[in-house]
């Protein structure tokens, strides 16, 4: 394992095989992966990195654009000399996989989109933009607590409170200041991408937890009816954080995927 600082973003890189870069979603950093680490360091070269703003990446407090977003893959691909790769982008990390997939066609082999919000009612994103006045006004205590309910069922939460624990934590370390810069992408960012994804010439799998509300199964049938190689699975009984309450579930999905395509 090679963790290194390659200019403002703080990176992971594992493995052997076809390169796969694994993008973590909104307050959290690239240790969320931990869950599907095992078998995706089997078959493929995974690179973990933290998005600007979170973990240790750069954190500066300016007007993030999703723009910023995508560049930083294209800086983070320059540095390691990856000409194409696959995108695995979870929540706002799958927002950001679809805007790089129609900014630089040419340097992605294969998207899987995991949990992300598709073209969102306008009730759900005034919800969104609620919460984010709560973290600006509040912190982010109430915020997290809020969106721990929201991303795992009641009965793992009561089995794992490590699993509980460690999300919070992550949730918690993030920068007041910056936090809202950045949520503000994951509240509005869906929307320029509603019908641009239809641009996505990759291979693209959408997938959805059943539980998931507000990344819900239709978003992932509507995304996969307007790219052209698209694919929707949905995963039964699990909620936004399926990927750490059921690991092995996600995986049996996501590696065949990936193992297709690339």
């Amino acid at each position: 394992m090679t963790d290194r600082l390659f200019g403002d973003t703080a990176a992971i890189l594992e493995g052997g095989g076809p390169p796969v870069i694994l993008i973590h979603g909104m307050g959290l950093n690239r240790h969320m992966w931990e869950w599907q680490l095992p078998p995706l360091l089997q078959r493929f070269r995974v690179i973990r990195y933290d998005l600007l703003g979170h973990g240790e990446s750069n954190k500066t407090i300016r007007n993030y654009q999703m723009d910023d977003l995508v560049d930083q893959i294209v800086r983070l691909m320059d540095a390691l000399k990856l000409d194409r790769c696959a995108l695995v982008g979870f929540s706002l990390g799958g927002m950001i996989g679809q805007a790089f997939a129609i900014a630089h066609p040419d340097r992605i082999s294969a998207l899987a989109i995991l949990n992300s919000a598709h073209d969102r009612s306008e009730e759900q994103r005034t919800g969104m933009l609620e919460r984010l006045e709560t973290a600006i006004q509040s912190g982010l205590q109430e915020t997290t607590e809020v969106a721990l309910a929201r991303w795992f069922n009641d009965d793992f939460a009561a089995r794992r409170p490590d699993v509980i624990d460690k999300v919070r934590q992550w949730m918690m370390a993030n920068d007041p200041k910056v936090y809202p810069l950045l949520y503000r992408i994951l509240a509005e960012g869906d929307r320029p991408l509603a019908t641009a994804i239809n641009e996505i010439r990759c291979p693209t799998l959408a997938l959805a937890c059943e539980q998931d509300h507000g990344n819900s199964p239709a978003m992932a049938h509507r995304m996969a009816e307007l790219i052209p190689k698209g694919r929707a699975v949905v995963v039964p009984g699990l909620k936004h954080m399926g990927l750490a309450e059921n690991p092995d579930a996600i995986s049996r999905i996501l590696v065949p995927f990936l193992e297709e395509t690339l």
